[in-house]
């Protein structure tokens, strides 16, 4: 939801840092595998009960996710890029919930149902950028990407939110758990239903 409203804003100052680090020889894929490795480490303190650590840890990873588009920018876009980036992605939003779900047994079936929901979502965003693409649609709404982004109530900077206080509030996580599960399912309805008014009705 908040995702294009911030490019403007943040893609400056990544882009100003992503063209040095193209000079010195740094590769988008490069910053896209450090910044998967934060977000594993990220589920791992979390499962070890190291939230401090592990909100230290989601930073630098979505500082990297940011970086890796920048550099690219500053260098060329692959293919390949974009599908390891979206990779990686998904496997930061796996490993916190799951995280959540290792330290503590009562977390393990709200962990479960988010992880769901994030499948769900992610489901609905590949599924409607692949009848995208074969019809030639394109945005820039959410910067310059490998793909179609649809947008949705429940983005990155929402779920990066969330993440933020489920470490802050690591008691807290059954209920932010659910909550933010609803706004996944919500926004699958809503590209859903975008996708049945672009690709055609029943």
């Amino acid at each position: 939801m908040f995702d294009a409203h911030l490019r403007p804003l943040i893609d400056p100052p990544l882009n100003w840092v992503g063209q040095r680090l193209a000079r010195i020889g740094v590769t988008a894929n490069q910053v896209t595998a450090v910044g998967g490795a934060f977000g594993i480490a990220a589920g791992v303190s979390i499962a070890a009960g190291h939230f401090g650590a592990a909100l230290v840890l989601i930073a630098f990873s979505r500082l990297l996710d940011g970086l890796d588009g920048a550099v690219a920018r500053a260098t060329r876009k692959t293919d390949f890029g974009g599908y390891l980036d979206i990779v990686v992605d998904f496997m930061f939003y796996v490993a916190v919930p799951v995280g959540f779900g290792l330290t503590d047994p009562a977390n393990l079936p709200f962990a479960l149902v988010l992880v769901g929901a994030f499948t769900l979502t992610g489901i609905s965003f590949l599924a409607f950028a692949t009848l995208a693409a074969q019809r030639g649609l394109e945005t820039t709404g959410h910067g310059e990407k490998s793909f179609f982004y649809n947008t949705g109530l429940a983005e990155g900077t929402e779920t990066i939110l969330a993440f933020v206080l489920m470490c802050l509030w690591p008691a807290g996580f059954p209920i932010l758990a659910s909550i933010f599960a609803g706004l996944c399912g919500i926004t699958v309805i809503q590209r859903s239903l975008a996708a049945r008014r672009l690709f055609g009705d029943f």
